[in-house]
């Protein structure tokens, strides 16, 4: 099949074969849905779609026909996210996935994507021959096979040769041996290979996320070793990252492997933001308590986090590295990933497979079946068991051997009719513990056959060397038994190649419930405990014994798993997603206010002449707080205070007679009358129902006909949890009650939390008017209409009548870090808009609109009319007559009633002058964003030498305002 012109689309008839079709309607970008047939809209159907594009592919291949140049379709080439209509959408897509216009192509080559593979070691070996010359052999290893049978993109290898190449010459030789197989080295002097591979990678991390601990030797020596063995780690990063950088082409996805290459994302980010970067773990990751044992574990962790996609062979690891960052960044945890300030990284589970069809065929080949003739006849009348490991202490060979020995003591019958093999082949012979083990295995082999040996057969075979492809191949597919004991595996792609294998045998598996394997293929496979000797010689001895019928089925089972989950659909599938994950952050990204433009608001400051500043207080004008409450920062949150190097700046913008500050929080009054009880400026306690000028007494703004009768039923309620919660506390404020979670265990925190709620709408709050507030970890209850946006036209109001303005307020700027229901106060000023006109994207200036009160309005939502109505009657301050919450009384002012068209000339304000701002929360209604408490200290010291430069330039003193 081929296609005859670039103008053509590709959709899925009934046959599930693409159906080639010209271009339609011009909906651009649309690959997938060129006759206006469903378009896939949820990233399970973009999976499903491009698994069936990928499929569709392969039987092209495999039935040798000429496609696009004998090019094989890549999942990329079609904009696989071309479910958006709109322009704006696709021009983004478009430009992010670097694809041309819709179905069009320059010339009829499909091409390929590029990705760049970084792992730790080529997947070449290196061998120096001459000054200039060079001999490379194919490594072995499972990171290995599965991506040199990856033909769906265009791929570069990016790591380490494994030799010290000290020369200039020696270097340029073998960068050019090595290009000829789309190798790039990465050149590692000895020490640096000494600290970070040996010393941090094998000596610190591997033993970790395989549950064996830290080194317990000489603790302060170890503590001294730990931190240049990381200093190395980082530094040999930052190499892998240079190469990465030198060679990387804008589009180009960068897939880095494995625990030693954490810090590489980071690293890469910060180099290139708009890099295409996924991160794949091979090993098991340790549930959270044993991973925060890491000295590093908090830079490690974000350098992770820096990737658009994390990887994991199980869910199970997946769910433990999501565990980590909520225990110990104190981050959220979502069921997409992990979410930093509107920032998601995504985690997922991506079990590796193998490239099942290069074994099948291995099968068919002379040398293999001369192999296996030579086996059987070695073998014959004999039952093969067989195991193939690394001479590693996770793989647990003497466990096996024991277990062996223990099912020959059971089992006499079976004596001399069953023959073990074990293939171990060895890793770092230099190292004591390994040379340990390997004297174990081979004390505890000699014993057996010693024990149970004869003149002429023996029970154990074991080698110590590894064994070429061929003759693995045989020794797979003549096995009877698979025999896989490790402790902990990552996943095991060994019991996957003797699944591809036994297509005429159809073995048994025996598989360790503690390899990452069990997840796939536990169904199908005897899963066994290895620490349990008894139960795997019962499960031996039960191999052994299966019927033909259960061995069928169960290798039904498998060999289908093995032979569709191969490794070209999970490197496909991890790209896809990474491709998937980019759009949608995006997208997401639009979606969050544009940083704030300081110097045009401090511009804008300086040209107005009625200035009205709204401030936050809590993660506002205070001191951040580790959100873990380490270093006894849970009490100073109970307490907070403003940020000393805020004092000066705030008490001289409070001598600004043009500009009013108040300070709105959902804090108690006694915490803002202890933080700005000295400052000229109005504070707005309780989310606004407080109020009062620093010079003047507290009066409430709460409507007359506040119910808080439910107040007593919700602290009980409150109080249980607190109680059962360790580290919770709640605060009982006039108007709401606040039960905050924050420092306790995550996890236990939320199931607390959900608890709680339950309790709250079967009870107290039932039949209430009341509305349920819940923070990132906090809930808490307040009356209805008890917000910072409902409240701010009263403060407004009375702020105006106290300061006796004539001249209208004409900039406005409001900041602070508010739950996403006090938000209203953001769109509380926002220009009202024309119905016909769309609202503008926030990275565009709102064009000047003159506004009043009586157009200002909580909810765009609502008509003219009702906008209207619900201002009119708003009194700007209510009467409290004889209202209480608790024992403290406070003094209550009473003030007359504003009319709407007193109220009305408050405001005269342009949309460029308008500036809301968000700190630190990124899914915002706000226009801007501030990162943090340092950019409002920022901002506000900007705004003070604003005013202190205009005073100097009109000839002014401070003393003379």
């Amino acid at each position: 099949m081929s296609i005859s012109s670039p103008d053509t689309c590709i959709s899925h008839n009934n046959n599930n074969l693409p159906n080639l079709s010209n271009k339609s309607n011009g909906m651009r970008g649309n690959k997938y849905n060129c006759n206006n047939s469903g378009t896939p809209r949820t990233r399970l159907e973009r999976l499903l779609r491009e698994r069936e594009l990928r499929k569709f592919n392969k039987s092209l291949n495999d039935g040798e026909t000429e496609l696009l140049n004998n090019d094989s379709f890549s999942p990329d080439s079609f904009e696989a996210f071309s479910w958006f209509n709109d322009e704006e959408s696709l021009e983004t897509i478009s430009a992010n996935r670097n694809s041309t216009d819709g179905c069009e192509r320059q010339d009829s080559r499909a091409s390929r994507e590029r990705l760049l593979v970084v792992a730790n070691r080529l997947p070449v070996s290196a061998v120096r021959r001459g000054v200039d010359s060079w001999h490379l052999e194919i490594s072995v290893g499972g990171l290995v096979s599965a991506l040199l049978g990856v033909k769906e993109f265009e791929t570069r290898w990016i790591g380490w040769a494994g030799v010290n190449v000290p020369d200039e010459i020696g270097q340029r030789a073998l960068i050019k041996a090595l290009a000829e197989k789309r190798c790039i080295p990465v050149f590692l002097d000895e020490e640096i290979v000494h600290q970070y591979y040996n010393g941090y990678c094998n000596n610190i991390l591997w033993p970790l996320f395989h549950y064996l601990g830290l080194p317990q030797e000489d603790r302060l020596a170890t503590t001294r070793s730990f931190q240049s063995q990381f200093d190395a780690y980082k530094k040999a990063n930052q190499m892998f990252a240079e190469v990465v950088k030198e060679h990387y082409v804008e589009g180009d996805v960068v897939w880095c492997h494995d625990y030693h290459l954490m810090f590489l994302p980071k690293c890469l980010k910060e180099r290139n933001r708009k890099m295409k970067v996924g991160w794949f773990l091979h090993t098991p990751f340790p549930s959270s308590e044993i991973h925060r044992t890491l000295p590093s574990r908090l830079e490690l962790l974000r350098s992770v986090l820096a990737a658009d996609l994390v990887g994991f062979h199980t869910y199970d690891y997946a769910r433990h590295f999501v565990s980590a960052c909520t225990r110990i960044l104190g981050l959220e945890g979502t069921p997409e990933g992990v979410e930093d300030q509107g920032r998601l990284t995504r985690v997922a589970a991506f079990p590796i497979g193998i490239d099942s069809d290069r074994f099948i065929r291995a099968l068919e080949l002379p040398q293999v079946q001369d192999h296996m003739k030579e086996l059987k006849e070695r073998f014959a009348g004999r039952k093969v068991m067989l195991g193939v490991d690394r001479l590693d202490m996770i793989k647990g060979i003497p466990q096996k051997i024991l277990a062996f020995e223990k099912f020959l003591e059971e089992n006499p019958n079976w004596r001399d009719k069953v023959v073990l093999l074990q293939i171990a082949v060895p890793t770092r012979t230099d190292v004591p513990e390994y040379q340990k083990l390997t004297s174990q295995v081979h004390e505890i082999v000699g014993r057996i056959n010693g024990r149970f040996g004869t003149l002429t057969a023996v029970p154990i075979h074991h080698l110590d060397r590894s064994l070429d492809f061929h003759a693995l191949c045989a020794l797979y597919a003549v096995t009877d038994v698979a025999l896989v004991t490790s402790l902990r595996d990552g996943m095991n792609l060994v019991s996957y190649e003797f699944v591809a294998c036994q297509a005429s045998k159809k073995g048994v598996l025996i598989l360790s419930e503690f390899a990452g394997a069990a997840q796939s293929l536990g169904a199908g496979a005897i899963l066994v405990n290895p620490w349990n000797v008894t139960e795997v010689a019962s499960s031996i001895g039960y191999a052994l014994n299966m019927p033909a019928d259960e061995r069928e089925k169960r290798h039904h089972h498998n060999f289908v798993h093995v032979t569709t989950h191969t490794s070209q659909e999970w490197a496909a599938t991890f790209v896809s997603e990474l491709n998937d994950t980019i759009v949608e952050a995006q997208l997401r990204t639009r979606q969050i206010p544009p940083p704030l433009p300081i110097e045009v608001a401090v511009d804008r400051y300086a040209k107005s002449n009625n200035r009205l500043l709204i401030l936050g207080f809590n993660a506002t004008l205070t001191e951040p707080v580790d959100t873990l409450g380490r270093k006894g920062s849970q009490i100073k949150e109970m307490e907070p205070k403003l940020r000393p190097d805020l004092q000066e700046p705030l008490r001289k913008l409070c001598d600004d007679p043009k500009t009013t500050i108040v300070v709105l929080s959902g804090s108690d009054r006694s915490v803002l009358d202890d933080n700005f009880g000295d400052y000229s400026m109005w504070l707005a306690a309780e989310n606004g129902m407080f109020l009062r000028a620093t010079k003047g007494d507290w009066m409430t703004t709460m409507p007359e006909n506040l119910n808080m009768e439910w107040v007593d039923s919700v602290k009980h309620v409150f109080e249980y949890f607190t109680e059962r919660t360790p580290r919770s506390h709640f605060e009982l404020r006039e108007t709401s009650l606040i039960w905050n979670y924050k420092y306790a265990d995550v996890e236990f925190g939320r199931l607390q939390a959900r608890d709680l709620l339950q309790h709250l709408w079967t009870g107290p709050i039932s039949n209430a008017s009341l509305d349920v507030v819940q923070g990132s970890r906090s809930i808490e209850v307040r009356s209805v209409g008890v917000t910072k946006g409902a409240a701010i036209d009263r403060i407004l109001g009375e702020i105006v009548h106290n300061k006796g303005m004539k001249e209208p307020i004409d900039y406005v700027l409001c900041i602070g870090h508010f739950l996403a229901k006090d938000e209203d106060i953001y769109t509380f000023f926002e220009p009202e808009l024309p119905s016909e006109v769309p609202a503008p994207v926030r990275s565009h200036v709102t064009p000047p609109v003159r506004t009043s009160v009586s157009k200002l309005s909580t909810s765009r939502s609502l008509s003219r009319e009702d906008r209207l109505k619900k201002h009119r009657p708003m009194p700007t301050i209510e009467r409290s007559k004889s209202y209480h919450v608790n024992t403290d009384v406070f003094q209550s002012r009473v003030v007359d009633r504003m009319s709407l068209q007193e109220g009305s000339s408050v405001l005269d304000l342009q949309g460029d002058n308008y500036f809301s701002c968000s700190v630190a929360r990124k899914r915002s209604n706000a226009r801007y964003l501030l990162g943090s408490s340092d950019d409002a200290v920022k901002l506000l010291t900007e705004l003070t030498n604003s005013w202190i430069n205009g005073m100097n330039t009109d000839g002014s003193t401070m003393e003379g305002n």
